[in-house]
């Protein structure tokens, strides 16, 4: 492959690619990306790619559909151009919540990207704490699955500290992924129990562990409408947390997600820029941590054929 890695940015997500090029010491790829007054995309390369290691960063965030879309004709360009290897560098991977059929008649929605994604040429997926890990499965490329956990984990030790405190999962389903924050960092794990009466929608039934008196860390992947953070905030508080924290990779804030956030007993709330953040009113107590290093680690690692998983070893 051709000297340096090659790095496009589609419109979901500049910042962060700018941060990402801006570590590794490389331009950003040249590209132009527009739209026709029907709504179709257009995409062009503007730098020879052929024989070059291309690395694609976009986010499949809001509006989903249109940054897919970007993502697909970024890497079909890329391979027109004959780009030796494609890698999409999908730091939030939308539609990752559809990963199974819990119903008859409906799409697998998860597994259809990933076979658009392969179709469309890319040769590897990098992408950021997917929903659920077996996503990895619905790839015939490799995919590494990166992880925020360190970079959460480095910020309650030098901002929080971790006395009298407890490791709150938001969801029996997102237990194990609490029980690893617990573990590393030497706290009690306790577990909302909640039941989803509607799509977006959730009610706490009961807490299994012990949070009085306690500071409750909540860890989640996402935080999407807010419903499922904002009922555990209140419940740890019934129960007698005085402080909570609470933790995500992927803020996707939609609807009125920032105000419920607002409007409950959050002393604290941290996520990454794996989705831009432009606008957090009223949110004057989010935290935003980059993951630029982290994936700008992974990529160099990629290009010059070193272990990506040494990276959390």
């Amino acid at each position: 492959m051709n000297g340096d890695p090659v790095i496009f940015s589609g419109t979901a997500n500049p910042d962060l690619t700018q941060e990402i090029c801006g570590i590794l010491g490389v331009p950003l790829g040249a590209c132009d990306i527009a739209r026709f007054s029907d709504g179709e995309t257009k995409v062009k390369i503007n730098r020879n790619v052929r024989g070059c290691d291309v690395y694609i960063v976009q986010p499949t965030c809001m509006p989903v559909n249109e940054n897919l879309a970007e993502l697909l004709f970024l890497i079909d360009a890329c391979k027109r151009a004959s780009a030796e290897r494609i890698n999409a560098v999908i730091p939030y991977y939308g539609y990752g919540r559809q990963d199974r059929k819990e119903e008859g008649r409906v799409s697998l929605s998860a597994k259809l990207v990933a076979n658009l994604i392969t179709t469309a040429g890319a040769n590897r997926v990098i992408t950021v704490d997917l929903h659920a890990g077996q996503i990895q499965g619905f790839f015939d490329i490799p995919v590494d699955h990166l992880l925020a956990q360190p970079i959460l984990i480095n910020y309650i030790r030098k901002h929080i500290g971790i006395d009298d405190g407890v490791v709150v999962s938001a969801d029996v389903g997102r237990v194990k992924r609490a029980r690893n924050f617990a573990e590393h960092l030497g706290l009690p794990l306790a577990i909302v129990d909640k039941r989803r009466p509607a799509p977006n929608q959730s009610e706490v039934v009961n807490i299994v562990g012990d949070v009085e008196g306690r500071t409750a860390f909540i860890f989640d992947d996402m935080i999407d409408t807010g419903g499922t953070i904002c009922n555990a905030a209140r419940a740890v508080v019934k129960y007698g947390a005085p402080r909570v924290f609470v933790f995500c990779t992927h803020a996707v804030f939609s609807g009125d997600a920032r105000k419920t956030l607002a409007d409950a007993p959050i002393d604290r709330i941290v996520v990454t820029n794996t989705i831009p953040q432009k606008h957090t009113a009223p949110l004057t107590n989010l935290v935003i941590c980059s993951v630029a290093p982290m994936i700008a680690d992974a990529i160099s690692r990629i290009h010059t054929h070193r272990s990506v998983s040494e990276m959390f070893d």
